[in-house]
């Protein structure tokens, strides 16, 4: 891009760059040059708003994290309709199905990532901590509704169900998984917890 030409909204331009290069390529080939050049701009511009690249990635995540609470809020909001399957397939086919895969595959290939995302979010690994966190408050509201039982350990099932909805979806070359294999893991974790 031209010297003196704004760039409307920098930081999502360069944020969407980096999820398509994360998407197509893998963690492996994310690069300032990658971004910028898929971005349509030229390099300085990433460091003219971020420190450096793993400052610029670990505000990507943080962003990406932030777009999980938006999911938590439906998912929470949808309590004590449909049915609690139905709910948790659905919001883990969401959150999977979007970039939180090679998210988490950019988060444990980077120790220098890592370690600054360690200063906002100290334990687990960020979007996952944060998926499970979600899927324990639906479950809690949905334990507060009888749909749930009042035995059912919330804070092991959530873990649980983003684990293995993790192991389904995490094969970035394969095609993803069909519902009913999601549907199929989220009734086998939740077997004994749901009332009809």
């Amino acid at each position: 891009m031209p010297t003196g030409v704004a760039i409307r909204d920098v930081r999502e331009q360069l944020f969407g760059a980096a999820e398509r290069v994360l998407l197509r390529d893998g963690p492996s080939a994310l690069t300032s040059r990658a971004v910028t050049t898929e971005a349509g701009c030229a390099k300085g511009v990433l460091h003219r708003h971020f420190a450096d690249f793993d400052a610029f990635l670990a505000e990507l995540v943080l962003d990406r994290i932030a777009r999980i609470d938006d999911q938590a809020a439906t998912l929470r909001a949808s309590a004590g309709t449909g049915t609690v399957t139905d709910n948790l397939t659905q919001a883990l086919t969401d959150l999977f199905a979007t970039v939180a895969v090679a998210i988490v595959s950019l988060i444990t290939s980077r120790d220098d990532l890592r370690a600054r995302l360690r200063q906002a979010r100290p334990t687990g690994v960020p979007v996952l901590t944060d998926a499970a966190t979600a899927i324990a408050a639906y479950l809690t509201a949905e334990r507060e509704l009888g749909r749930i039982a009042a035995d059912a350990d919330v804070d092991t099932l959530a873990p649980t169900l983003i684990g293995a909805a993790h192991m389904l979806f995490a094969d970035r070359q394969a095609a993803p998984p069909e519902a009913g294999a999601v549907r199929k893991v989220v009734t086998a974790v939740i077997a004994g917890a749901e009332r009809e």
